[in-house]
């Protein structure tokens, strides 16, 4: 779009986090006209601290990965899981599936990881508004043409454009004026959680990785996250009705009677310091029922959230960033900005998401343990890390899932001949694939 007016852009971003940033990037970085608002003056705190290695992919497309590797922040190699018991699992670790650099990813303090994101957007050509508040999407008739946002020292404005991305996280500016959000009835969780220092580290590649804990009764799980600084964040996730809503006492009170309920946690935080206060918030999962209409896009928790066990949030942020950046480019060169068109990566970016959601369900099925299941069908490890690890688009992981639900049921009563043919069943099912 060539125009001397202003106010008058290709691309208007709304949401300065991972998933905004993404896509104002790359669509800059293709010499397009792009603004992004963010609603906050400073990058601020926020979870969602831990990377998946998939998202190593767009960080070579976003030109990140020299600053990454000159941060501070702590290589991650795998991920481990406790069981109700205490007993760990092997670590899973990525470079089994990919033995390269593309297999290490990064464990990041949120405000200093999303300062980075948005200097490296102004980097690429893309006018950053820091302190600036979308109020409403601006339409004529069914297609968005721009925005109306509270500027800073400039009051309320009107700024046009061909494209509209909505990547206001939770907040879901254009996806609850449409009525488009619909949440997932098996997972409505709460999360309570805090940052220590001096926890107990383990050494060597695994001192950066992510821990997964249940607590002994299996109604809730905590999260491990080792962070610069000798810092960790630590929280504690279950179901609203067990965690907050049936529950007296203070946030600390809640976190610390969950952490008796964990002891592998113990010794861990045993000589720590907390050193912020205890913050909670809802992780219900949902998804809108569409990403995107004529002449706008939803990405990142706009569009959908899933539950943080995996540490997906990042990843999908990433991900449908990017994919949007292709749709919306391409879409701009046809001079064609439809739903059809820009919501062209849809199939591809929900069946990711889909994929990781049926990880999730498993998880939360108090039949189900990683060790047991890798135990049991050893040749599945190599796909189950392919999902820990983000690499989840493209790719049929039908016979995983089936030996997942195998795995997720009772033990039954069968004799160990017919617990080997299913096991054999399952395995002749998948081919070469690896």
């Amino acid at each position: 779009m060539a125009s001397s007016d202003s106010s008058l852009y290709d691309l208007i971003v709304m949401g300065g986090g991972p998933a905004g940033t993404t896509v104002a990037t790359l669509v800059a970085a293709a010499g397009k006209r792009v603004v992004l608002l963010e609603r906050l003056p400073e990058t601020g705190f926020k979870i969602g601290e831990s990377l998946m290695p998939e998202t190593y992919r767009t960080f070579a497309r976003l030109d990140l990965l020299e600053r990454l590797y000159a941060s501070p922040f702590p290589r991650k190699y795998s991920v481990q899981f406790y069981s109700k018991s205490g007993r760990p699992s092997a670590p899973f670790y990525f470079q089994e599936t990919d033995p390269g650099e593309r297999s290490i990813t990064w464990q990041v303090p949120r405000r200093d990881f999303d300062r980075l994101l948005l200097d490296n957007a102004r980097d690429h050509g893309v006018e950053v508004i820091q302190g600036a508040a979308a109020r409403e999407v601006l339409f004529a008739g069914q297609r968005a043409v721009g925005v109306a946002a509270d500027l800073p020292g400039a009051g309320r404005r009107e700024l046009r454009a061909s494209v509209v991305v909505d990547a206001t996280g939770q907040s879901a500016l254009l996806g609850r004026r449409l009525g488009l959000r619909e949440i997932d009835p098996r997972l409505k969780k709460a999360a309570i959680f805090s940052h220590f220092e001096g926890a107990l580290r383990d050494g060597g590649i695994d001192e950066g990785a992510t821990l997964v804990l249940h607590t002994d009764q299996q109604e809730s799980w905590f999260w491990y996250i080792p962070l610069p600084d000798d810092r960790v964040s630590v929280g504690v996730v279950g179901a609203v009705d067990y965690l907050i809503s049936g529950r007296a006492g203070s946030l600390q009170e809640i976190f610390e009677q969950e952490v008796a309920r964990c002891p592998p946690l113990q010794p861990r935080l045993a000589g720590a310091r907390r050193v912020m206060e205890f913050l909670a918030t809802r992780d219900f999962s949902y998804r809108s029922r569409q990403i995107a209409g004529d002449g706008w896009v939803l990405v990142g928790d706009a569009f959908g959230f899933l539950d943080p066990i995996y540490s997906s949030g990042v990843l999908l942020a990433f991900s449908s960033g990017e994919f949007a950046a292709d749709a919306i480019l391409e879409g701009l060169a046809a001079g064609d900005v439809s739903a059809s068109r820009l919501g062209s990566f849809g199939p591809r970016f929900a069946a990711g998401m889909d994929a990781m959601r049926r990880l999730v369900y498993t998880f939360y099925d108090p039949n189900f343990r990683f060790s047991k299941f890798i135990r049991r069908f050893p040749e599945c490890r190599l796909e189950l890390i392919r999902v820990l690890r983000g690499d989840v688009f493209d790719h049929d992981f039908s016979r995983l899932f089936a030996a997942l639900e195998l795995a997720a049921q009772p033990d039954p009563p069968a004799a160990a001949g017919e617990e080997a043919a299913a096991v054999a069943s399952v395995a002749s099912s998948r081919g070469d694939r690896t």
